[in-house]
């Protein structure tokens, strides 16, 4: 079967690509120890809730960004992502980058598809290639981030909804799916060909 658009891979970020979750890492990053380990407490009852599934993660997550990141310039916010993206550049699954980097010699599109959010995901490929990511968008208002989403969270049917908007019509391309948890099931079963906790040793 021929595909005008050729061969499309998408690759989930975190647990996939890294070894650990990118906005726990984020937070103790940007905030240290202490205030991390604060963090954690004051919400854990709601990461319990969301995990008993009686409380919605997109909810959680937002609580969880607002508290640590609201008022922040947003300059200084992508200058810690720059930042995070090269000193914690080991958080990433070697095999994963290895295989980003023989899609795009072969001529093949890469896109990373993340509820995490783009500001700092997109630094980690920079130097990779022409890598498109389609993460969760945070709001500003006049440079300062209000705590709010532009977006959904990019999770679950979202990630085959932001997919589709990027490339709608499905029948012109061969798509190839990579993931490793529950919000990555539906992207894995849109597509061709799919892979489970790929990349580990």
């Amino acid at each position: 079967m021929q595909y005008p658009l050729g061969k499309i891979y998408a690759f989930d970020f975190d647990g996939t690509l890294t070894k650990s979750d990118s906005l726990l890492e984020f937070i103790r990053f940007v905030k240290g120890d202490k205030d991390f380990l604060l963090c954690f407490l004051r919400f854990t009852p709601l990461i319990i809730a969301m995990k008993l599934k009686l409380y919605p993660n997109w909810k959680v997550k937002q609580k969880v960004f607002s508290y640590c990141f609201k008022g922040m310039k947003l300059d200084d916010f992508n200058n810690y992502c720059n930042r995070f993206a090269q000193e914690k550049a080991n958080i990433m699954r070697q095999k994963g980058i290895e295989k980003i980097k023989s899609v795009l010699a072969e001529g093949s599109k890469a896109i990373i598809i993340s509820a995490s959010i783009n500001n700092w995901v997109e630094p980690f490929f920079r130097e990779i290639g022409d890598v498109f990511v389609i993460g969760t968008m945070i709001e500003d208002n006049e440079g300062i981030i209000t705590g709010r989403f532009l977006t959904k969270n990019c999770y679950g049917k979202e990630k085959v909804t932001r997919l589709l908007q990027l490339y709608p019509e499905r029948k012109e391309y061969y798509l190839t799916a990579y993931g490793d948890s529950r919000g990555d099931m539906e992207l894995l079963d849109f597509a061709n060909e799919s892979y489970y906790k790929p990349f580990r040793k």
